[in-house]
């Protein structure tokens, strides 16, 4: 029996806060979706002419407009100047005085799939005088670089930004890092270990190392001349991801009592499971099978029928194995019922942030479930034959959504997916 069944405890969502490309702040990031727009562009961070993919979303991000002092910037790489702004504004929109909850029953669970890339690799180039020499003179590094070395970095930020004292960690699990964080985070509620939960994911991998590790393996697009239109998940000329930045961190409260202050309630975390393929570091079987059974699980523990799923966020990363990896998987496990659901990749607009991306996919599906529009693939003019579901192409669409699936898919073979409800949607746990 799961720890919800069995305490009566349930996680829900009652704030969001997004940076993305396209915008900082949750209502920039819903607009630029719901309109189908995309942010994708040459590469401005560093100069890509030497690289084969020279394409990236990037956000647009003033971190002293945003909020943070000098002493952030200084000390904060980007990708944890991306998470602490989030949790602000995350806590502002959930009405939440987290001075009137004990500090022991905060907790913090933050992903990332690369960590403090950029701040570690400017730092290298410091130290080793432009990478000419190979032994690097460690006096001209910053007074934080220690903190860039360890991950978990980011998770402390957040946890001080929120007085946080319960249980803090940092998941790495690759491109699903921003699902498996949230299930952790909702576990701790759940299980009644916290009360309310800081969870989401953050990275910051727009730089030369990323791109020269992703074109070694070909697994970005190579369409320079037309950025808008690079990333291109489930159409049949796709050729490879767009990199991507950003980061999105949700508060999580257990259900009766953010009822009981009269919390807005975006949704309810009902269900959530990870599996691994255990077969390849990036390559993916066909037919879907571990996908499918992280969605079946997931489904289980919300005590869900498959038909019970109105909407789907895919992983839709624009590579043509991934994209009819993940056809198969809900095919797999919804059966016909596939057929009926739309679905869409929102990774066509704002690329794909590694870890960050799934955080910023829940804060997209909890949006979904409140607004009641699905937003759409941007680029779909032309569907691969092998991916034949209902993509939702180009333009947004009004849409009934109770129950929403979202997945992830991970170098390593990680394999995760999510259920979310509309509030009073799901009775009760299953087992």
């Amino acid at each position: 029996m799961n720890a919800r069944a069995a305490s009566g405890r349930r996680a829900v969502i009652t704030g969001i806060g997004v940076v993305a490309p396209g915008g900082v702040g949750r209502e920039a990031f819903w607009k630029l979706l719901t309109e189908g727009r995309t942010a994708t562009r040459r590469v401005s961070l560093f100069d890509p002419t030497h690289f084969r993919s020279q394409v990236a979303a990037e956000v647009d991000f003033d971190p002293t407009a945003a909020g943070l002092t000098a002493r952030e910037i200084r000390r904060m790489d980007r990708a944890a100047q991306f998470a602490v702004v989030c949790a602000r504004e995350a806590i502002a929109d959930s009405g939440l005085d987290l001075a009137a909850v004990p500090p022991e029953r905060v907790a913090v669970g933050l992903g990332s799939a690369v960590g403090c890339t950029m701040g570690l690799e400017e730092e290298y180039v410091v130290l080793s005088n432009g990478g000419k020499e190979w032994l690097v003179e460690p006096g001209y590094g910053v007074p934080h670089l220690y903190g860039y070395m360890v991950p978990s970095s980011l998770a402390t930020e957040v946890a001080w930004a929120a007085g946080a004292e319960g249980p803090v960690s940092l998941i790495s699990t690759g491109c699903t890092s921003g699902i498996d964080a949230v299930s952790h985070a909702v576990q701790l509620i759940e299980e009644g270990t916290a009360d309310v939960a800081l969870a989401g994911a953050t990275d910051a991998p727009i730089s030369p190392i990323s791109a020269a590790c992703f074109d070694a393996i070909r697994a970005t697009t190579p369409s320079n001349d037309d950025p808008e239109h690079a990333s291109r998940p489930f159409d049949r000329d796709r050729n490879g991801f767009v990199l991507g930045e950003g980061s999105a961190v949700l508060v999580l409260e257990e259900k009766s009592a953010a009822e009981a202050r009269g919390a807005h309630v975006y949704g309810e975390i009902v269900g959530g499971a990870s599996r691994s393929n255990a077969y390849h570091m990036t390559g993916l079987k066909p037919d879907g099978r571990e996908m499918a059974e992280a969605i079946r699980v997931a489904l289980d523990q919300a005590a869900l029928d498959p038909t019970a799923v109105d909407y789907i966020n895919a992983h839709g990363s624009g590579t043509k194995q991934n994209d009819r990896h993940e056809t198969a998987a809900f095919k797999r496990t919804l059966g016909s019922h596939a057929y009926d659901i739309p679905v869409s990749s929102i990774k066509s607009m704002i690329g794909h942030s590694l870890g960050a991306i799934g955080s910023i996919e829940i804060a997209a599906c909890a949006l979904v479930l409140d607004r009641q529009v699905v937003p759409p693939t941007a680029n779909l003019h032309t569907p691969d034959p092998d991916c034949d579901l209902d993509y939702v192409p180009l333009v947004a669409r009004d849409h009934r959504a109770d129950v929403v699936l979202t997945v992830g898919s991970g170098f390593g073979g990680f394999q995760s997916a999510m259920v979310l409800a509309r509030p009073g949607v799901v009775a009760h746990g299953g087992s």
